[in-house]
């Protein structure tokens, strides 16, 4: 199952890039800002309940599919480009195991444990 989850978000991420590229992008501009929704994990320095909301914002796809749509009906290039680039970049994030985070634990996302095998010891 987990192949077949990296599959489709493998084919959403080659959509997105082409969906820049048909909106007049040119091809390089989505490769080069593809890391920045990732600036989101600053929240972490608060702590993990802050980090896990704003990273959870800006790797939604549901965030992403709006922001596009909007950027496109208000003709507001820059955000219809946002919502292309972080629907590609949260694809990208599942295709390697990186989803949706609780506010528990940044190795914690809605996709498993991030790394080895974990489980959590009872605090005492």
């Amino acid at each position: 199952m987990k192949n077949m989850v990296r599959w489709e978000e493998l084919a959403k991420l080659a959509f997105a890039w082409w969906i820049s590229i048909q909106a007049g992008y040119s091809w390089w501009l989505f490769a080069a800002c593809i890391l920045l929704p990732d600036l989101s994990m600053i929240g972490y320095a608060i702590n993990t309940r802050a980090g896990a909301l704003l990273y959870n914002f800006f790797h939604h796809q549901g965030v992403a599919i709006l922001a596009g749509v909007s950027g496109f009906y208000l003709h507001q290039p820059w955000l219809e480009f946002t919502g292309i680039l972080l629907f590609g970049h949260s694809a990208m994030d599942r295709i390697f195991g990186y989803g949706l985070k609780y506010a528990d634990d940044f190795k914690h996302t809605h996709l498993g444990w991030i790394g080895p095998e974990k489980t959590k010891e009872p605090s005492l």
